[in-house]
This record gives structure tokens, C-alpha cells and sequence, in this order.
């Protein structure tokens, strides 16, 4: 198993899609138990624009979204093909989220994410974002695995 996969690879295994598409990449993959996504946060990111004029800030429920999707990606490249296809991957619940910092552009966001549990479709995650080694942000999350419609 790879322990990396870029946009591309990414894009293979997430139904997001430019510009909710956050992840740019997936390294240090250790297989359905942890990993470390990269978002790199730009000035022109959508969800800075207006976010505030003059001083942008990532906002909290994109950092949560990044975790989700972080975590998408990870159990995704690690089970089955046969079991992700025609299949999606849903929050069901954010707990415990606390952001220490705002994260402003330019910069490389690091998602420390690992899961923590698993029964059935449901897993259970948990995640530190950082900027260099200052931790910016963290939470817990469940998702599921559902059929697509």
C-alpha cells in the first residue's frame, strides 16, 4: 500500500469536487488507522473571500470539513474497492472541535487524523491541524459510509 496519494489519487476516491474539494494530498498513510493531510490554504481560496475583508481567516466548519474529508480519503484508500463503490461518506456527528488559532493564508496546513474505532459503516475519528508545529485546531468526529442514491 502507498503511503502517499496526491490530488489526483484523491480525486479517485472523493465525490468533492473543485472548489470543496480541500485536500491536496494524503502522506505518512498508515492503513485505516492514521494519516496526515495537506491543505494548503491560499490568499484566493473561496473560503477566505469576505472571510474577513483585510484580515482572512479558514473558517472552523472548513477546518471540519478538511478533518471529514482527510478522513474520507484515508478509509477509502484502505478498504476494499468493491466496499467504497457507488458509496458516500457522511458526517454524522463533530464533537469536541476547538480551534486555538485562526489560520490565516498563506500557508500549509498539516491534518493529523487517525481513526480511533469502527462497527460496521460507522468510524470514528480523531484530528490536530497545525501550522509548522503549532497546533491550531483539533476534534473528534463520526462519519458512515451510505449507498448512493
Amino acid at each position: 500500500m502507498k503511503e502517499s496519494i496526491n490530488k489526483e489519487e484523491i480525486r479517485k476516491l472523493l465525490p468533492h469536487r473543485e472548489p470543496m474539494l480541500l485536500v491536496d494530498e494524503l502522506i505518512n498513510i498508515k492503513k485505516l488507522k492514521s494519516a496526515t493531510a495537506i491543505v494548503n490554504v491560499k490568499k484566493d481560496s473561496f473560503y477566505v473571500q469576505g472571510h474577513f475583508p483585510g484580515q482572512p481567516v479558514m473558517p472552523g466548519v472548513i477546518i471540519v470539513e478538511a478533518f471529514g474529508q482527510a478522513a474520507a480519503a484515508l478509509t477509502a484508500h484502505g478498504i476494499e474497492k468493491s466496499t467504497y463503490t457507488n458509496k458516500l461518506v457522511f458526517l454524522m456527528s463533530i464533537e469536541k472541535a476547538r480551534f486555538r488559532k485562526p489560520i490565516v493564508p498563506d500557508c500549509k496546513l498539516l491534518l493529523n487524523i487517525e481513526a480511533i474505532r469502527s462497527h460496521g459503516r460507522v468510524w470514528k475519528y480523531k484530528g490536530e491541524a497545525f501550522v509548522g508545529k503549532i497546533k491550531m485546531a483539533d476534534a473528534q468526529w463520526s462519519a458512515t459510509i451510505v449507498d448512493k442514491s
